[in-house]
């Protein structure tokens, strides 16, 4: 058996970042951005009003002070004018600043009577400009390499960036194995079950920024598994479920190993998830995740979402973790590193009772895996823990 960080450092070796596309704009959002992009105008383009009131042509103000107002400025649609001494333009929000114009004088600091207004007691100091490029200017960049939000699209939108680079989906073939599965939606029989990990797999896979295709599951015999490892060609990375073991009936790694299966490792020293392998079949990486359901959610979380940011040149490496107190005393962990479902409460981090790698109810309540590494010894409650944040 081979440590986490080992089993990591492999399968990152495994990819490298995908090809680059450009895409429109209003599909960038969750794509990651490959290269820096220029913003192509300066924003705001113009000197603009902060506020709704009167743009006059001095800062120096005095309560009673009278201006008379020559035009009106409205977003979209400038003064054409120039602001003289005792002139005021209306202007609202947004709209471009008059030439000659040094200061906004808000709308609730003045008196109106017809064309001329009289400045009130109390005035508000601003001056309500927003400069000409004072959020970023012509040149400015959204670097690469960043996943992108809503925040980034509008940002882009506002540079005028209407094709977007970033990296293609990185597709991953999925394939469950073993007689006893049935796709949801089935009726199984009463020896079989409902096939869950990989509809879990691909759903986090997605989440991630991939493209996944879901196979046909794949039946303990030679001739089903060919089939569906020749179907999965193509793709950048093939996820096996199930099959890893020792068993009489796992024979994921020896069907692949006669298509040409370079293996890396078989077997980490961590729970759950210990009988995962890794390597290359042809031009694809492969990564054979254990069969029971928390196992492979565990493993997908902690080695193919890396791989997968790799694939999208993000920085890639082990899972973020953070310090937390316990909510409660642990036992000693035992020689392997261990991943507990957990949750976050109130500031501390309780592990769930049940730890069975079957028992998807328990990840489907969880928050967060707490870290156990190899021997660690009893923990009372209060002592601080490493815990990875789902």
């Amino acid at each position: 058996m081979i440590s986490v960080a080992d089993a990591l450092a492999a399968v990152l070796k495994l990819g490298s970042p995908v090809d680059v596309e450009l895409v429109p704009l209003i599909d960038a959002d969750g794509r990651v951005l490959a290269q820096d992009v220029a913003a192509t105008r300066d924003q705001p383009p113009f000197s603009a009003s902060a506020m709704d009131g009167y743009a006059i042509s001095t800062v120096d103000v005095a309560a009673g002070d009278t201006f008379t107002v020559i035009g009106e400025a409205a977003a979209g649609h400038r003064f054409d004018g120039k602001i003289d001494d005792g002139q005021a333009v209306r202007i609202f929000t947004g709209a471009p600043l008059p030439v000659g114009a040094q200061r906004v004088i808000i709308q609730e600091d003045v008196t109106r009577a017809g064309s001329s207004i009289t400045l009130r007691e109390n005035i508000d100091k601003g001056h309500h400009i927003r400069p000409s490029g004072g959020d970023f200017k012509v040149g400015d960049l959204l670097t690469a390499p960043r996943r992108l939000g809503p925040s980034d699209v509008a940002l882009l939108a506002s540079m005028n960036v209407a094709l977007v680079p970033v990296r293609r989906r990185p597709v991953v073939a999925i394939i469950a194995t073993g007689d006893e599965l049935v796709s949801p939606g089935e009726t199984p029989r009463d020896d079989q079950i409902i096939a869950s990990n990989s509809l879990g797999l691909a759903a986090m896979f997605r989440r991630a920024g991939a493209q996944t295709r879901l196979l046909p599951i794949a039946k303990d015999t030679a001739s089903s598994l060919e089939m569906d490892l020749s179907l999965a060609e193509g793709a950048d990375l093939l996820v096996t479920i199930g099959g890893a073991s020792v068993g009489d009936r796992d024979i994921v790694a020896e069907v692949a190993g006669t298509m040409g299966l370079e293996r890396d490792f078989y077997k980490v020293a961590m729970r759950p998830g210990k009988p995962l392998m890794a390597g290359r079949i042809g031009k694809m990486a492969m990564i054979g995740l254990p069969g029971n359901p928390v196992s492979s959610m565990v493993c997908g979380e902690l080695f193919i979402r890396p791989l997968l940011d790799h694939f999208l040149g993000l920085p890639a490496g082990p899972r973020a973790r953070i310090s937390l107190p316990l909510a409660q005393p642990l036992d000693a962990n035992s020689q392997r590193e261990h991943y507990m479902r957990a949750n976050i409460e109130d500031g501390a981090v309780r592990a769930f009772d049940r730890q069975d790698s079957s028992l998807l109810t328990v990840l489907a309540q969880a928050n967060a895996l707490i870290v156990r590494p190899p021997n660690d010894p009893a923990r009372a409650a209060g002592e601080r823990t490493e815990v990875i944040a789902l």
